[in-house]
């Protein structure tokens, strides 16, 4: 999408990573620019669980950062090791029913989407899952491979291929419809009704941007997420397009921030 926006607006965007405090740092650097459309922010899912994730943050993000555009939303996938029995939800959960606090649930850190997707799954089934945090994808994927943890909710574009190869085993999606890369695999909600939950990621810019800059520049995001070359890209990356109005994306960043708000406040939990 750089590229495209590049182009359309007639001068060079630039990706400046401000990694750290699960994305809190880069937030603050945006809502600290000056309001001219000249500073955009990557938004994702975590900036809505860290509203409530942080006691203390120096800002309200609801209300510092203006939404501009929906840009993607990823899948997530519950995947199991061949080790263990269940080859469906349903019998996941009666597994881990059978089994209490003998399960052990991989996560990309406390308080991620991964992390919260299990919590989730946890509070609507009534089983008791070991949670074991790691530090990013690739370390928990290593040792789900080897069987050290036997369960995870994972983005699919990080474990399609083992899962394809049949290393894991994909029991559901965690979205609310089935993957077009993954046909045959079910729902989570076809089983737990009312189960649904992805991770996203939009564009916005500092609260006072002017109203005519937000529009253009959801604008040009609209084009670019409609473009055929650009679709194509999202397709090989396991992504799909999620156009999304200025005031479409604010709903979605304020529903979230609710659900996940009460996902942590029930389990009480609370950063390493």
């Amino acid at each position: 999408m750089a590229p495209w926006l590049s182009e359309q607006l007639g001068q060079q965007l630039i990706i400046e990573n401000k990694p750290g405090a699960n994305t809190n740092i880069a937030a603050q650097a945006a809502i600290n620019s000056p309001p001219d459309g000249h500073t955009l922010l990557f938004v994702t899912a975590a900036n809505s669980i860290n509203a409530t994730f942080y006691e203390a943050l120096p800002f309200n993000f609801l209300c510092d950062i203006a939404p501009v555009a929906g840009l993607v939303e990823v899948p997530q996938i519950m995947e199991v090791h061949p080790s263990v029995p269940a080859k469906n939800v349903a019998e996941f959960i009666a597994y881990a029913k059978a089994n209490p606090d003998k399960v052990n649930m991989a996560s990309v850190g406390i308080g991620s989407t991964p992390h919260l997707a299990g919590e989730l799954f946890m509070a609507m089934t009534g089983v008791k899952l070991v949670h074991v945090p790691y530090r990013g994808s690739a370390s928990a994927l290593t040792d789900m491979l080897g069987g050290q943890v036997q369960v995870l909710f994972d983005a699919l574009p990080s474990s399609l291929a083992h899962v394809k190869s049949g290393a894991l085993r994909a029991l559901a999606v965690t979205t609310a419809t089935r993957s077009a890369l993954l046909p045959d695999v079910p729902t989570v909600g076809d089983t737990v009704p009312g189960y649904a939950t992805n991770t996203w990621y939009g564009v916005g810019v500092p609260k006072g941007t002017p109203p005519e800059i937000v529009q253009k520049l959801s604008q040009v995001v609209a084009a670019g997420l409609a473009n055929a070359t650009i679709r194509a890209r999202l397709a090989d990356a396991a992504t799909a397009p999620m156009p999304l109005s200025p005031v479409q994306f604010g709903a979605l960043i304020a529903q979230e921030t609710e659900r996940w708000g009460k996902v942590i406040r029930a389990t009480n939990i609370k950063p390493e």
